[in-house]
C-alpha cells in the first residue's frame, strides 16, 4: 500500500486526503491478504499524521486442533510519517529521533505495508481458535474431537483427585 504524498507535502498543515484501500498486499511474516479500508491523511509539522481503518483475514492454525482457520481483523492505525527529504530542495533531512519512527522515501512515496505488518501482529490472538466450541485433539491418540470421538479408552483418573471429585 504506497501513496505518492509529494503534492500533500507541499500543502498547508492541516490538509487532509482520504483514499480507499481495496487490494492484494504482500505483507512479510504474513503472507498475501486482502487489506480493505480507508485511509486519512493529514499534514503536519512533522510530516503527515495517518490515520487507518483496515480490514483484513489471517489465514492461522488453531491452536487447539491445528485446523487451518481465518480469522477476520480489523486494525485501526494511527502513526506519524516523517519526510526523509525536504520537498521543495531534495536535501536529506534528518531522521527522526524517535527509534523505529515511520518515514517517507526519498521519492515521497508512503509505504504504509510495515505499518499494517506491525499492528496484523499485534492483533492476532495469542491463542486463536477455528470455533469457541473447539474441542481440540485427543491427548493420546491426536485425533480431531471435532470429526467426532476417537477410539481411545478414558484415562484413568488420578486417584489424588478423588477427594474432590466426591464435592461435585
Amino acid at each position: 500500500m504506497q501513496f505518492n504524498v509529494s503534492q500533500q507535502l507541499k500543502e498547508p498543515i492541516g490538509s487532509t486526503r482520504s483514499y480507499p484501500v481495496d487490494q492484494m498486499v504482500s505483507i512479510p511474516d504474513l503472507g498475501t491478504q486482502a487489506v480493505r479500508g480507508r485511509v486519512k491523511m493529514l499534514r503536519t509539522d512533522r510530516g503527515l499524521l495517518v490515520q487507518a481503518e483496515l480490514n483484513l483475514t489471517m489465514e492461522t492454525a488453531c491452536s487447539r486442533c491445528l485446523s487451518p482457520c481465518s480469522l477476520p481483523i480489523q486494525l485501526r492505525i494511527e502513526e506519524v510519517f516523517s519526510p526523509s527529504v525536504d520537498i521543495h530542495s531534495g536535501a536529506p533531512l534528518p531522521p527522526p529521533e524517535e527509534p523505529g519512527a515511520f518515514t517517507i522515501d526519498e521519492n515521497h512515496t508512503l509505504d504504509l505495508t510495515e505499518a499494517t505488518r506491525q499492528y496484523a501482529l499485534l492483533a492476532l490472538p495469542m491463542k486463536p481458535l477455528c470455533r469457541s466450541e473447539c474441542a481440540g485433539l485427543c491427548p493420546q491418540c491426536g485425533h480431531n474431537l471435532n470429526l467426532g470421538p476417537c477410539g481411545c479408552s478414558p484415562r484413568p483418573r488420578d486417584p489424588r483427585w478423588a477427594l474432590l471429585e466426591k464435592l461435585a
